[in-house]
């Protein structure tokens, strides 16, 4: 026959310490989950009831309840844990922090070594011990971020412009992002690929014929998620207009076109002025300075560099042509919309 539970019985203290700990926001999740096994034991509750109401183990419900009535409210806290003292206190670690943050004389940055050689007579800390203070910190002195800072002055207006396209298209139009990948390298291993093997990943020889470099001039229909793409090789106000001629071609001729281009001379020189005059469906909205991640197209070509252009391997400039242009027809095939939003989450495909 099963041993029955202890039966557990609360004074009122007792009851309204553990419904305050169960109540608490700030309360320990550990400390709320043990007050709501007693107070469920209380109750009358089985510990396979209370298990299960739960969601957790019956062993642990047995211990909570057992420790409870042999110790009462005491025994749900935690033990205060044995083990060595901390050998560095706050000083010594605030003294790594701060030379951390200062790179050495004549050089860029600490490594935990140097750090620790450093630091050798005044704090005495290993390397191990200096890479563990900063991880807990979440110092990388071994890293560095770049960012560009835009200094338009009309950057909100145009930002809220751009977003407002993305967000709230005109009527009967299109809202097309333009842009340039420039300098793309045409070149091929010397010698042939080795492919990938189990417990091996593709190997490639690191020699390499260069082929040149071209352009590639694309535009992404923002609300359908179609690309169309025409390579060029060279980057002038020629091949721009030449690709403009090509959006006409390919758009509805009914339909009025939003271009959302960055501030390249060679969107703004006269010829194209002249040739927007003469094309009066076409609307040029212009990024923000320094700020063409404003521009949905540079996701895409992040998707063409990681799919196709890092690894590809090309023969001349036409077979690199060929392959763009066959990967746009494909991606075209199941191309939907980059999904939008205007309070800062991530853009997905």
């Amino acid at each position: 026959m099963p041993r029955r539970a202890v039966p557990i019985i609360l004074t009122e203290e007792e009851r309204a310490t553990l419904i305050r700990w169960v109540r608490s926001p700030s309360q320990q999740q550990r400390l709320a989950e043990r007050a709501r096994v007693i107070l469920l034991a209380a109750e009358g509750l089985e510990n396979q009831a209370i298990a299960a109401q739960l969601g957790i183990p019956q062993l642990r419900v047995g211990r909570w309840r057992n420790r409870f009535a042999t110790l009462r409210i005491e025994g749900l806290k935690d033990h205060q844990r044995t083990g060595r003292k901390r050998r560095y206190g706050h000083d010594e670690r605030l003294q790594v922090v701060n030379e951390a943050i200062r790179p050495p004389e004549g050089e860029t940055h600490w490594s935990a070594r140097r750090l620790s050689q450093h630091l050798a007579d005044t704090v005495g800390m290993s390397k191990s011990q200096i890479h563990r203070v900063l991880k807990e910190l979440d110092l990388k002195p071994h890293l560095v971020e770049q960012w560009l800072n835009s200094t338009d002055p009309d950057f909100e207006n145009k930002q809220a412009d751009i977003v407002g396209l993305y967000l709230n298209p005109p009527e009967n139009a299109l809202v097309i992002s333009v842009d340039e990948r420039t300098q793309m390298v045409i070149h091929e291993p010397v010698h042939p690929t080795k492919p990938m093997r189990p417990g091996t990943p593709e190997r490639r020889e690191f020699e390499y014929v260069r082929h040149g470099v071209q352009s590639l001039f694309a535009a992404l229909l923002v609300h359908q998620g179609t690309v169309i793409g025409q390579v060029e090789p060279t980057h002038s106000r020629v091949e721009f207009i030449r690709f403009l001629e090509l959006i006409d071609e390919e758009t509805p001729a009914d339909k009025d076109l939003h271009l959302i281009l960055d501030n390249l001379q060679v969107h703004k020189t006269a010829e194209v002025k002249a040739w927007l005059a003469d094309h009066t469906r076409f609307h040029l909205h212009f990024t923000p300075t320094h700020a063409s991640w404003l521009n949905q197209i540079e996701i895409w070509f992040s998707i063409l560099s990681r799919r196709l252009l890092k690894r590809g391997i090309f023969t001349s400039r036409d077979d690199q042509a060929r392959a763009i242009t066959a990967f746009i027809e494909k991606y075209n095939q199941s191309a939907r919309p980059f999904a939008w939003t205007s309070k800062g989450k991530v853009l997905i495909s």
